[in-house]
C-alpha cells in the first residue's frame, strides 16, 4: 500500500490541531483508520515531520549467518525438493525451517531447482 501523501496528512495533522474535531471525526471526515490519525500526530510531535518514515524492515531468516550450510546442501544434493532441503536442515541443525523460507533463499541467491528426470 502506498503512503498517504504528506498534503493529505498535513490537512488530517491541521484538522485535528484545529480542536473543533475528535479523533474518530477527523478520521470519518479524511475516510481513515483512527489508529492512522493517531500515528500522523505522534509522528508530527515526535520527528517535527509528516514526511512517510523509511521502512524498518521485517524478520530476519532463520537461515541468516549459516548461509553456507545449505550452499553446501545445494552442492551434495542437487535434486532435493524443498520439503527434502528443510528435512536435511533439520537433521543438520535441529531446527525446523518451512519449504517458504528454503524458497525465498532460493529467489534471492538466484538459484533455481532443476530436476533430473532421467534415471
Amino acid at each position: 500500500m502506498r503512503a498517504y501523501s504528506v498534503d493529505l496528512r498535513q490537512r488530517i495533522v491541521n484538522t485535528y490541531a484545529a480542536g473543533h474535531l475528535s479523533i474518530r471525526k477527523v478520521a470519518q471526515v479524511f475516510q481513515v483508520s483512527k489508529s492512522t490519525v493517531v500515528a500522523l500526530l505522534k509522528q508530527q510531535r515526535d520527528h517535527q515531520t509528516l514526511c512517510p518514515l523509511p521502512a524498518t524492515g521485517g524478520r530476519t531468516s532463520h537461515l541468516k549467518g549459516r548461509e553456507d550450510l545449505l550452499k553446501t546442501m545445494v552442492a551434495n544434493h542437487p535434486d532435493y525438493t524443498l520439503s527434502e532441503y528443510c528435512e536435511a536442515w533439520a537433521e543438520q541443525t535441529g531446527e525446523w525451517v518451512s519449504q517458504s523460507t528454503i524458497c525465498r533463499w532460493f529467489q534471492r541467491e538466484q538459484l533455481t531447482l532443476k530436476k533430473n528426470t532421467q534415471n
